[in-house]
């Protein structure tokens, strides 16, 4: 699975709207709004590289309201949440 981090910047007056529209494409997981230099942060999970180019330039660039993006590429995933995964028992808590 191939991580991709976006960066968005939006016209402010819409950014629940383009929320919305990037959260309901194929491809990703989850958007948040957040403060900063940026709007909103998307993250893109997909099976091959080829699919980035389909969901961001393709898809999610073309949102009316997105003014500007910026993609990170995940290299490796460190979380809280996979390391519990990875040792748990499978024991009810």
């Amino acid at each position: 699975m191939i991580t991709a981090i976006v960066l968005i910047k939006t016209d402010v007056a819409q950014i629940p709207e383009v929320a919305e529209a990037v959260a309901a494409l194929d491809g990703v997981s989850e958007v948040y709004s957040i403060t900063g230099e940026h709007d909103l942060v998307a993250m893109v999970r997909v099976r091959r590289h080829d699919d980035l180019a389909e969901v961001i330039p393709g898809r999610l660039n073309k949102i009316p309201g997105i003014v500007h993006t910026e993609t990170h590429i995940a290299f490796r995933t460190y979380s809280r949440h996979d390391l519990e995964a990875a040792f748990s028992l499978g024991l009810p808590e």
